[in-house]
Formats: C-alpha cells, sequence, structure tokens
C-alpha cells in the first residue's frame, strides 16, 4: 500500500469530520444524502421515522463540521454532502461492516 503525506492541518480536519460522522443516525443521514440526493429536514426525519428536532440537531452538527451544506430554497433548506468524496466512506462502512 502506498503511503500518503496528509499534512497535521489536513488530518485535524479529516478527524473533526469522521468524529461529526461517528453516530448511527448520522451514518444513516450521511446515506440518505448520497448519489447526489438533496432532502429537507422534514424528508430525512420521516424517511428515518425520528423527530424532526432530533434530525435538526444531526444536521446541524455535520454542516458544521463540514460534512454537508445546505442550500435555500423558498421555504425550504436542502441538505447534501459537502463533497461527493465523502459517499465513499459511507460506502466503506457498509463494506466494512457486512463482513464478520
Amino acid at each position: 500500500m502506498k503511503k500518503i503525506n496528509i499534512s497535521s492541518d489536513r488530518l485535524e480536519r479529516a478527524s473533526t469530520m469522521l468524529k461529526a460522522m461517528a453516530h448511527p443516525m448520522r451514518v444513516a443521514i450521511l446515506n440518505l444524502l448520497c448519489n447526489g440526493n438533496k432532502l429537507t429536514v422534514s424528508e430525512i426525519h420521516k424517511t428515518l421515522k425520528i423527530e424532526q428536532s432530533t434530525t435538526s440537531h444531526h444536521l446541524g452538527i455535520l454542516k458544521d463540521k463540514g460534512v454537508l451544506k445546505s442550500e435555500r430554497k423558498g421555504k425550504n433548506s436542502y441538505y447534501f454532502l459537502k463533497n461527493k468524496n465523502l459517499e465513499h466512506v459511507v460506502e466503506c462502512l457498509n463494506k466494512c461492516t457486512e463482513c464478520e
């Protein structure tokens, strides 16, 4: 395996993002937002069957730590992955947890 040199600043950002993602409900949210999906708080909370306030809390953490972005359209804010490469993290988690 090839060694990759990563600056300490990038390691710190990566660590912060991974810590934010390290919650089962947040992984579920990220899974919903894969493939370029843009969803509202209401769509996410209804799909995952969790309270809207809980959904907003998790989305706020993910957005604050640089994992998600949002854009406002009318009355709704649509959430989406800040970087399409984050889909690889979700995919890796799915693959790593299927074999035991």
